[in-house]
């Protein structure tokens, strides 16, 4: 049975957390792909390789958990991948037009 993932509560998410994972370019563009999804679209590993194409493993694991701690996005085990979904209704009840704005000056 796969572990676990912590995922920050609506009421924990910080907006310097959310800046902060948004601050990377990775990270950022992989957001911005995410937004792109057709609604509730998860990406899958697959998906997030071709994103962080060039990065280690290891690396990729860490952009990852970096925006699932801050809560940018909710990553759920489905077999031998994680599927991930950009946490939009919390943000957005959290931050109002934060990620929109933010999504807005860089596409």
């Amino acid at each position: 049975m796969p572990r676990a993932l912590h995922h920050p509560t609506r009421g924990q998410l910080t907006l310097a957390g959310v800046l902060h994972a948004l601050g990377d370019p990775v990270r950022l563009a992989f957001v911005q792909r995410l937004a792109s999804c057709p609604k509730g679209s998860p990406m899958n590993c697959t998906t997030v390789g071709e994103v962080m194409a060039g990065l280690a493993l290891s690396t990729r694991h860490h952009h990852m958990r970096i925006l699932r701690e801050a809560g940018v996005l909710r990553s759920v085990p489905e077999g031998k991948e994680v599927l991930n979904t950009l946490r939009k209704e919390d943000l957005e009840a959290r931050f109002p037009g934060l990620l929109k704005t933010i999504l807005k000056q860089q596409l």
